[in-house]
């Protein structure tokens, strides 16, 4: 195996590297189906709170909490009435105070959503607006426009939601109001300087209860294309279901993100925030991550990347690159809450189970920080067959299989039968039967499973000094393979990862000692035999 020239930097400088957030393994607790305290069948922030001793020994070093803040939820959540309180269904201040406490007593930082491209349609202000008569201040902090046509009745421009349909809801005085998601989801008008304000204060509300930083939800969508025109024939295009709609990712929004820069630098202890922008490149998504702006975001093309070495090796340069371009650390995701759980879109049963456990060993080698979306370190596959009546996403509507409800579905803790210990009660949306298998308990003693190879991952990643800072260097590899090497500056110690994304077993030269494999791997010598959808670590040895 000779050594390819290829040096690919792991974004930032020497003095970067030490922050928690540049390297950090994040863990995205979707708080309704992690753990119910209540027994109502709906997770809550108590829930959680009871459970950081797992989160805790699994490894990760922060929580990113969906929000729970009161709320219609119309759209679970992301459809907020007040953005300081919680809403009952998920606790109390009191419970977010606590869990904050007790979150930070044991190393876990905290992570809280925001969304700042829109409000609930119950939301104080909105009400008001719907009150208001055109023109108003009050209509002024959204988007309301008099429609086309000679009476008014066609909708202001030809944008879509990303729910499916118009982007406008005509009121009876004849209006209209823009909503890029659900018609219950009106546009907050970001060109108003009371929207900033507002904003400000909300971050300061969170920030002074102590949490570490914020998901920003909808990053690319705050700032709207100037006069708002048509779009014409240039429609939407789809990333697993998410759709990217060509009126996202202005520039204006930037200005946005340096504001709330400046604001989280104010505070001590390496505040951050997280974009979830949807961007047609890394480089136009290494923008959010630019000094002055956000800490990271998230890498959807690595996400939506195929299981195929070439693609993959592909996507990891551009992404590495365009993070390194703006000092910025490279993120990496496999699933999350709005996207078909990786388990099933790498193929599904024992293919899709063999690929995830190879994508975790691959994707916690890379440089920068990484996102584990709960669920997936036991292995949970997408559920495809929730009956109709428990089908409530407003996704869904843009199709079948649009919806969102199969990776959203309840943690299963213990126990034979659902709801698994997630909760007294039955579950939300039901747990199938077929997981007692993946509970929590049925992994936790087991050498094999993949709760155990999670928390063996992380534990390396934690303590190994080559996947801190550091750069990825390329080796070559029988056809079908990544391989390459993780090394820090200064330091003795190199970590070397393979994986064959092939569909036969490759051998591979192994110079040092093994430290985890994601499946059976056959050593003979200083060769490794690789089965197809394989991935191994190991320690390299100088020579």
């Amino acid at each position: 195996m000779t050594q390819d020239t290829l040096l690919v930097p792991a974004g930032g400088g020497t003095a970067g590297g030490t922050r928690w957030w540049r390297d950090a393994v994040i863990y995205q607790v979707y708080v309704r189906s992690f753990a119910d305290s209540g027994g109502d069948g709906v997770g809550d922030l108590p829930g959680v709170r009871s459970r950081l001793p797992y989160l805790a020994d699994l490894g990760v070093d922060a929580l990113w909490l969906t929000p729970f803040y009161v709320s219609p939820m119309a759209d679970f959540g992301y459809d907020v009435a007040d953005y300081r309180d919680v809403d009952p269904l998920f606790g109390t201040l009191a419970d977010a105070r606590g869990l904050i406490a007790d979150a930070h007593a044991r190393g876990l930082r905290i992570i809280v959503d925001v969304v700042p491209n829109h409000t609930s349609d119950r939301h104080a202000w909105f009400q008001a607006a719907l009150a208001a008569p055109p023109g108003s201040a009050e209509r002024a902090r959204y988007i309301f426009r008099d429609g086309r046509g000679p009476d008014g009745a066609e909708p202001p421009n030809d944008w879509e939601s990303v729910f499916g349909g118009p982007a406008w809801t005509r009121l009876p005085d004849g209006q209209w109001y823009l909503h890029l998601f659900a018609s219950r989801q009106p546009d907050l008008n970001w060109e108003n300087p009371e929207v900033h304000a507002e904003f400000a204060d909300i971050l300061k509300f969170w920030l002074d209860l102590g949490v570490d930083g914020f998901r920003v939800d909808v990053a690319h969508g705050m700032a709207k294309a100037p006069g708002l025109p048509d779009v014409g024939h240039a429609g939407q295009t789809e990333m697993l279901g998410t759709a990217v709609l060509p009126y996202f990712d202005q520039d204006p929004v930037h200005d946005i993100h340096r504001e709330w820069r400046r604001l989280l630098d104010s505070y001590d202890g390496e505040r951050i925030a997280v974009a979830e922008a949807w961007a047609p490149t890394p480089e136009r998504l290494a923008d959010y991550t630019r000094p002055d702006e956000l800490h990271q975001a998230f890498n959807f093309h690595y996400l939506t990347a195929p299981w195929e070495a070439s693609g993959m090796r592909e996507v990891i340069d551009e992404s590495l690159h365009a993070a390194e371009a703006v000092g910025a650390p490279a993120t990496w995701v496999l699933s999350n809450h709005d996207v078909k759980r990786h388990v099933t879109r790498y193929g599904g049963g024992e293919r899709g189970l063999r690929r995830a456990r190879a994508a975790a060993l691959l994707t916690l080698a890379l440089p920068g920080s990484a996102y584990v979306y709960q669920g997936e370190e036991l292995g949970l596959p997408e559920v495809l067959d929730l009956p109709e009546e428990y089908q409530q996403d407003p996704q869904r509507l843009r199709g079948e299989g649009a919806g969102r409800d199969g990776c959203r579905v309840p943690l299963p803790w213990e126990g034979e039968e659902p709801p698994f210990g997630f909760g007294a009660g039955a579950s939300w949306l039901p747990i199938p039967t077929a997981w007692r298998d993946l509970t929590v308990a049925a992994q936790r003693d087991d050498p094999g499973s993949m709760l155990a190879l999670y928390r063996e991952a992380l534990r390396v990643r934690r303590e190994h000094p080559a996947l801190g800072g550091g750069g990825l260097r390329w080796l070559a590899g029988p056809p079908g393979t990544l391989v390459f090497v993780r090394e820090a500056g200064g330091e003795e110690r190199r970590l070397a990862c393979a994986a064959n994304m092939g569909g036969r077993a490759v051998s591979v030269p192994v110079r040092g000692t093994p430290l985890l494999a994601s499946g059976p791997v056959h050593m003979d010598g200083e060769q490794a035999e690789l089965p197809p959808d394989t991935a191994l670590w190991w320690d390299v040895e100088e020579r």
